[in-house]
């Protein structure tokens, strides 16, 4: 492939230029200035923005084990159609990767189908369910991280076990923090709509309270600790605090906990998430994060199920939403061009931070790089509509809103992964 794309805004990873971007085979020949050489494709992007592909460290591609729900073919299509070019794997999987031997039905379905850069995680125990320690030592070389995501590790002494093994092969462990002991069968928040529709809730202490445990044995251990999927005002305040005294603490939060809370769900299983949607309080803070940097990455955790999974309303419609192909445009809209944060504190959490936590590499738009860029036209505006989804998976609450933003292109090395131009 030889393409030349001219007449773009483009963000390189640390500035911004005007001009073209030429690739060749891959490799990135020119930034700003245009090439000489006319064998080149052009194509006219009329002051469409080029930005870095952006990484999302929580996603659920379903394969092995769930492909009805959604292959490494269908995701990484829908993640480039968002314009991320680097995913990381969740583990909660059949079988599940808390060993070599099983991690490799996934490895070879990345190989044979993914579109992009796919990065797997291992499981923290045997089967996610936080009896045996997995096989930490002989899967690190293979994957990003550790997490039994989907499961909060119950107990402490495992927690701290697992940290310390993490710790020696130079990984991190992402933490699905949830105390199953304060759950009662909750559905949703234990707030406002919970009580007026008397369905039972899910109280913030669930997350916050292991929260508030690993981050004190993180600080003991010395290992990389990473907090999936943040949601309450109580889990950004231990997180800053904890950050304050150097611990090596990061964390992540969705586009639905930023744009959304509890007075506005509808009984609808595309409102039905774990954890939920929290209050407007818990909202305002989550916001509050991102400002001062406590929240560094936000992640999608893209989450598809099939149409049946989702059709039984908030009490009985299975947890979580898909997000890859709305994230940019919903954290646009709704954060930046209303002035709660900058486009590049976005793009930052969008691809700086996720790359460099992760150690997924790339991030930036230079010459003599690999190609691996997204253009989005910011001008367009759409209703989001999930017929219109790459992902099997069509639950999104953000179905029906006007969004700006549109992917109109993904390079990924030599291939345009997503064209729309």
């Amino acid at each position: 492939m030889k393409l030349r794309l001219d007449d773009l805004h483009i963000f390189t990873g640390d500035s911004w230029i005007d001009g073209c971007i030429a690739v060749s085979d891959g490799v990135i020949v020119s930034v700003g200035e245009a090439p000489g050489d006319p064998s080149f494709d052009t194509v006219s992007c009329g002051g469409m923005t080029a930005f870095p592909g952006f990484a999302d460290v929580h996603v659920h591609l379903r394969e092995p084990g769930f492909s009805y729900k959604e292959t490494i073919a269908s995701g990484t299509a829908a993640a480039a159609r968002g314009g991320y070019t680097a995913v990381c794997a969740m583990p909660n999987l059949d079988p599940v990767p808390d060993s070599p031997e099983h991690l490799a039905a996934e490895q070879t379905a990345i190989a044979r189908d993914a579109r992009i850069a796919v990065f797997p995680y291992g499981a923290i125990t045997v089967g996610e369910k936080g009896q045996v320690m997995a096989d930490i030592e002989a899967l690190a070389p293979f994957v990003t991280a550790f997490s039994d995501d989907g499961k909060g590790v119950q107990d402490g002494a495992m927690m701290e076990q697992a940290m310390r093994r993490v710790k020696a092969t130079g990984k991190l462990v992402a933490a699905h923090c949830e105390d199953e002991s304060l759950l009662h069968g909750g559905c949703v928040h234990d707030g406002t709509y919970a009580r007026t529709h008397g369905l039972p809730g899910i109280c913030s202490e669930s997350e916050w309270g292991p929260i508030a445990r690993d981050v004190l044995l993180a600080e003991k251990t010395g290992c990389p600790y990473h907090v999936c999927h943040v949601s309450t005002e109580e889990s950004v305040r231990i997180i800053r605090e904890a950050r304050a005294r150097g611990a090596d603490v990061t964390c992540e939060t969705a586009p639905h906990y930023l744009v959304f809370c509890d007075d506005q769900l509808e009984d609808d299983g595309r409102f039905r998430m774990n954890p939920p949607i929290r209050s407007r309080g818990d909202r305002e803070a989550l916001r509050q994060g991102l400002k001062d940097g406590t929240i560094g990455i936000i992640a999608t955790d893209h989450a598809p199920h099939s149409e049946s999974e989702k059709s039984r309303g908030l009490a009985g419609s299975a947890n979580g939403i898909v997000g890859l192909e709305t994230a940019f445009p919903v954290l646009y809209t709704e954060l930046v061009k209303t002035g709660v944060i900058t486009l590049e504190q976005l793009l930052e959490k969008l691809i700086a931070n996720p790359r460099t936590r992760f150690g997924l590499g790339g991030g930036v738009i230079r010459e003599g790089m690999k190609a691996d860029f997204t253009v989005f036209d910011l001008n367009e505006s759409y209703t989001v509509d999930p017929s219109e989804f790459l992902s099997m998976g069509k639950s999104s609450p953000f179905t029906g809103m006007t969004v700006f933003g549109r992917c109109r292109l993904t390079i990924f090395g030599d291939a345009a992964v997503w064209r729309d131009i």
